[in-house]
């Protein structure tokens, strides 16, 4: 017989699964943006040695530079099932935890792009699955975490707060200490005019979690920070959370510094409302599964818009409006360049010339290559999407 245990791991396996290969095929239709190619070219920095790793191993393509991020979203979806072991009264309550968090906009998101999100996310949820089978801190994480990325300055300084409160002298001590070091290497970026970006970091946050979710879940750091317990979760996020919105009250903040560890914090909030709905009788829980059932369409929509963004061009008139364009069509313009024996380009446009390098698209003088029209041209090539031309590619030749 099937324990409800073992048909929830089963039904947790098969969505991963699946959806691990629902990514490989969405990576597959991305193209690189001008970004990531600086970190897969370019730069050096834990990215860089990561894609450059795979690229070895598997050749200069899509899926090569984005693997290691799916692999590391896939292990950190299986560390927050692991995390959530004993902490809700029902089981059912830890499976609809993962699938959230599975499928919020912003964690999918960084699981296709070449950023430190998922990277910072996955090592959190090491550090507090180490802490939660040992009930014990583990510095030489910590020491490790000051060289992965800069954004650990929130991790320290969480753990700093929490130690305040839990009079854990030895992780207050080493937490400032590492949090002093992380100012040390990497600076803090204050510069700029000062202006409000409150509203666009709200909104942001709200993208990242779709907006009832961000709503609910704002009010539960709240209500978890009036009446408590005040776990290392909750210090975690509300940390990265507050700090965020504070520096947005002057400057535009760099958001993948600190959602990492705001989506922490998810358990939290599941267990509130769960919490909210139990203690209520059936007649009077309509509101509560409406607003659910709502919650849950909006987190769907969000993610279908964001593994299947192409149509929303249909929709547009400008392509360049649309929110996924910095990584659409380089790929598509670098095929129909070589299948035109076009291999050497010059193009005015950097970011888009750094791209094509990507795919084999030479910087050179045989041919003068943009997307706008420059009048005078040889040929001219369109990208269609059902049959709605989105792109012209305009080709002069300058050797003769």
């Amino acid at each position: 017989m099937i324990t409800k245990q073992k048909l929830y791991n089963y039904i947790f396996g098969t969505i991963l699964a699946a959806f691990f290969v629902v990514l490989i095929f969405v990576a597959n239709n991305l193209s690189i943006s001008y970004d990531e190619a600086l970190n897969v070219m370019v730069n050096k920095s834990v990215l860089s040695y990561i894609t450059k790793t795979t690229t070895t191993f598997l050749g200069s393509n899509d899926i090569s530079i984005r693997l290691p991020f799916i692999t590391l979203y896939v292990l950190s979806v299986i560390l927050m099932y692991l995390l959530t072991e004993n902490y809700f009264s029902k089981e059912i309550d830890r499976l609809i935890n993962v699938l959230i968090f599975m499928f919020l906009p912003g964690v999918v998101s960084a699981s296709l792009l070449i950023n430190s999100s998922i990277v910072v996310i996955f090592c959190t949820l090491v550090y507090l699955y180490y802490y939660k089978l040992y009930s014990k801190h583990n510095y030489y994480l910590l020491i490790f975490f000051l060289f992965v990325d800069n954004s650990f300055a929130i991790l320290f300084l969480a753990l700093f707060f929490y130690s305040l409160s839990k009079k854990e002298n030895s992780l207050l001590i080493i937490s400032l200490v590492l949090f002093g070091l992380s100012m040390y290497i990497y600076g803090f970026d204050a510069a700029g005019k000062p202006r409000s970006y409150l509203l666009d970091t709200f909104g942001i946050y709200a993208s990242i979690f779709s907006p009832l979710i961000f709503l609910y879940f704002f009010y539960s750091l709240y209500r978890v920070g009036i009446k408590g317990p005040h776990s290392i979760y909750w210090y975690i996020s509300i940390t990265a959370l507050v700090f965020s919105l504070i520096f947005s009250f002057r400057q535009k903040v760099y958001i993948e510094d600190f959602a990492p560890y705001v989506v922490i914090a998810l358990p939290i909030m599941l267990k509130l409302f769960m919490h909210s709905l139990r203690v209520r009788l059936p007649e009077f829980r309509k509101v509560h599964y409406n607003i659910a059932k709502l919650t849950l369409f909006l987190l769907f929509i969000n993610t279908i818009l964001i593994i299947y963004s192409k149509p929303i061009y249909l929709l547009v008139k400008n392509p360049e409006k649309h929110f996924a364009y910095d990584y659409h069509f380089a790929k598509e313009i670098a095929e129909i360049l070589k299948n035109n024996n076009i291999n050497n380009v010059k193009i005015y446009d950097k970011k888009l010339q750094k791209r094509l390098e990507f795919y084999g698209i030479n910087k050179g003088e045989d041919y003068l290559v943009s997307l706008y029209n420059p009048i005078t041209y040889d040929n001219v090539f369109t990208i269609n999407y059902f049959e709605k031309e989105l792109l012209h590619i305009y080709v002069y030749k300058i050797k003769q």
